[in-house]
């Protein structure tokens, strides 16, 4: 830890990513010094603008390879660790990211005597069918034996200018006609705002979250999956027909989506599960105050902010408050 008048150090794994920047950018507005720790740090210095010159530094670590995480945190006061995955891709899968990873990164924070944040996900269960949930289930299990005054966090579907929800379908109602409804759309979730994310990391780092818990992160409001796509739909000023697709045809055709090189599937056979489980927080986390409100934060509305990164999917010759669309 640090013994000098320095300000404490905070290592952030996943600094680049969509969470990690908006985390980065919330520790740096409180003066901390910060170790954007990431496989391609030549990729990551867009960040370091979010802070004062030498205030934001990076090292390279993969969380698969435990020297380079140790080197990560070595000297830190606090560790954040934003890492996850949307699917597998190569040797970076589930288990060794989201599962081996925090379990690492876990270690490598008690061995350095600091303290730690660590991003989970509502729905993270050990017994779900889904890798991505079962993962993380695992993960949040590993790092409260190993380290059992950590805080996690547990977001729902995040929802900001980089997301992968909102911005994936406003891509996708662009030339479509129709909009896929998996399952019927009728899942519940509880989109949350990356920076109401970020500013409960950096309450936490601050100290002023209590620590060995787990904090349920949602929205102000639930919706359906399909209330979602209409929400994305009336920002855009696009309007689109459904498709109703059953969860069994949708992940056949994740499935073979994800058979063809070169091609991102827009939905894969492991996201289909995780939309049979609503994604919302749970009633004893509201009871027990483990939520957005628990810690101060008063949770932004998806109808406020979509607008504000959005527009550019609106057609052409729209226009907005904001002035014309691209």
């Amino acid at each position: 830890m640090t013994l000098s008048n320095l300000p404490p150090l905070v290592t952030v794994f996943g600094g680049s990513g969509f969470v990690g920047r908006h985390v980065v950018r919330a520790l740096a507005r409180r003066g901390y010094r910060i170790r954007v720790a990431v496989r391609r740090p030549d990729l990551a210095f867009f960040l370091q603008p979010l802070g004062n010159v030498g205030q934001i530094s990076f090292v390279q670590a993969n969380l698969r390879y435990r020297n380079s995480v140790d080197a990560a945190v070595s000297g830190a006061d606090h560790v954040v660790n934003c890492v996850g995955l949307l699917a597998n891709n190569g040797r970076n899968t589930f288990g060794a990211v989201q599962e081996f990873g925090a379990r690492a990164v876990a270690e490598a924070t008690r061995a350095a005597g600091a303290t730690l944040t660590h991003i989970s996900a509502i729905g993270a269960d050990s017994n779900s069918d889904s890798a991505y949930a079962r993962t993380k289930g695992n993960a949040e299990k590993a790092v409260l034996s190993i380290k059992p005054d950590a805080v996690i966090l547990r977001p729902s579907i995040v929802f900001g200018p980089e997301d992968d929800f909102f911005n994936r379908f406003a891509a996708m109602a662009r030339v479509m006609p129709f909009l896929p409804l998996i399952g019927g759309g009728n899942t519940k979730l509880q989109p949350v705002y990356v920076e109401d994310v970020a500013e409960a990391v950096a309450r936490s780092v601050d100290g002023c979250v209590a620590r060995g818990r787990i904090y349920e992160l949602g929205g102000p409001e639930v919706m359906s999956f399909r209330e979602c796509l209409e929400l994305m739909l009336a920002v855009t000023g696009r309007t689109r027909g459904f498709i109703s697709l059953p969860f069994g045809i949708a992940s056949l055709m994740g499935t073979v989506a994800s058979l063809i090189p070169l091609i991102t599937p827009p939905i894969t056979a492991d996201q289909v599960k995780l939309l049979k489980v609503d994604n919302v927080v749970s009633a004893d986390a509201e009871k027990e105050g483990r939520t957005l409100k628990g810690l101060g934060i008063t949770p932004a509305l998806a109808s406020a902010i979509l607008p504000t990164y959005l527009v550019h999917f609106r057609p052409e010759g729209q226009f907005t408050g904001a002035g014309k669309a691209a």
